[in-house]
């Protein structure tokens, strides 16, 4: 039954690229993470494989009586094999680290993919909204919701001076992870994003990779997130990462400004060149292909190019990573196979748009 699940969520692009929401020519998506554990029960680094499936059980059973949990579909971690926990990485519905000792977990995902929870990973519960655009206080509104409900079934493990306790110490407080991914060209172009990331991380902001925590940088998107959470209210964090990439967004629209007037035949070149290869290549590895869609990116804020719009260029991203190609040819491929099948997906798909 998983396995048809799973079949059925690769047939469709993930709502959270549609790039309709707030600055989509920047931000990517928001994410607002919550981390809870349940009273009396140990971490789940700690706990038995008994514990572990105590608690699947407990979550299971409150599932069905949340009304925004009504329509999504729950897997057991023994249920997905590593093909489909890689395609679920990369959809962002699921972490690197939900994969590695991955016995006695479960992951729920709601019906538009807006609302994933992730069970017994680092802690009993990591639940997760994502959406398009610039869109956190969204994405807080609904998340708030659904802690609430879950709050009002089961006890959480929340301490009256140190607030909700978490097996990581930096999660401890509000258990709030709010994070942009956000895409900055110009300030890598002209060599500012050291000094931005320098800046943003003195109040309290950390840069991370495309999947997060311990991942690299890819195609100049990086996820901005809260460094802590102790001490400051949920509002309090979210207005601080709301204010702060609002100034970010500035920052890397003036570095635009300055690469079309220093350099515009360069950076015009550089886009056509991407584009021209994309429609072309005939072997194209996922790390090239990631920074071939950043210059289209590029050259889409800067209406230099119009052979595609924000949405193309988002679920591209997604469907050329390793498990989603072999998912969208319905088998498993080594890494050359993989190569040729990126090309042709990408020639196909750029040839749609233009024809459309």
């Amino acid at each position: 039954m998983a396995k048809i699940l799973l079949e059925e969520m690769a047939k469709k692009p993930a709502p959270w690229l549609s790039g309709n929401g707030p600055d989509s020519a920047v931000v990517l998506s928001s994410r607002i993470r919550l981390a809870r554990n349940i009273s009396d029960f140990p971490f789940p680094p700690s706990a038995s494989s008994d514990i572990r499936e105590r608690i699947i059980d407990l979550m299971q059973s409150a599932f069905s009586r949340i009304q925004n949990l009504k329509k999504g579909t729950f897997f057991r971690s023994g249920d997905i094999d590593n093909l489909h926990q890689m395609f679920l990485a990369e959809r962002h519905l699921i972490s690197p680290q939900f994969m590695i000792d991955g016995g006695g977990r479960g992951l729920f995902i709601d019906d538009k993919e807006k609302i994933s929870i992730m069970l017994n990973e680092e802690d009993h519960i990591r639940l997760q909204v994502l959406s398009s655009g610039m869109s956190l206080h969204e994405c807080w509104d609904l998340a708030n919701k659904v802690d609430d409900e879950i709050g009002r079934i089961l006890q959480f493990d929340y301490d009256e001076e140190f607030g909700f306790l978490t097996a990581c110490p930096t999660n401890v407080g509000t258990g709030l992870r709010a994070s942009l991914l956000i895409h900055l060209p110009g300030l890598v172009l002209t060599r500012e994003i050291d000094n931005v990331i320098n800046r943003i991380s003195k109040v309290g902001l950390m840069v991370r990779g495309f999947y997060g925590e311990g991942t690299d940088v890819l195609g100049n998107l990086f996820q901005i997130a809260n460094q802590t959470t102790l001490g400051r209210t949920e509002d309090e964090v979210i207005d601080s990462l709301t204010k702060i990439s609002a100034q970010i967004i500035e920052y890397e629209r003036g570095a635009q400004e300055t690469l079309m007037k220093d350099a515009p035949e360069q950076i015009e070149d550089k886009v056509w060149r991407s584009y021209g290869i994309l429609m072309h290549a005939r072997v194209l590895t996922s790390n090239e292909v990631m920074n071939l869609l950043s210059a289209l990116r590029l050259g889409l804020s800067l209406s230099l190019i119009d052979k595609f719009d924000f949405r193309t260029l988002n679920e591209l991203l997604i469907i050329t990573q390793p498990a989603h190609l072999q998912k969208y040819v319905g088998r498993e491929m080594d890494t050359t196979e993989r190569d040729m099948v990126r090309a042709d997906l990408i020639r196909q798909r750029l040839a749609d748009f233009k024809q459309a």
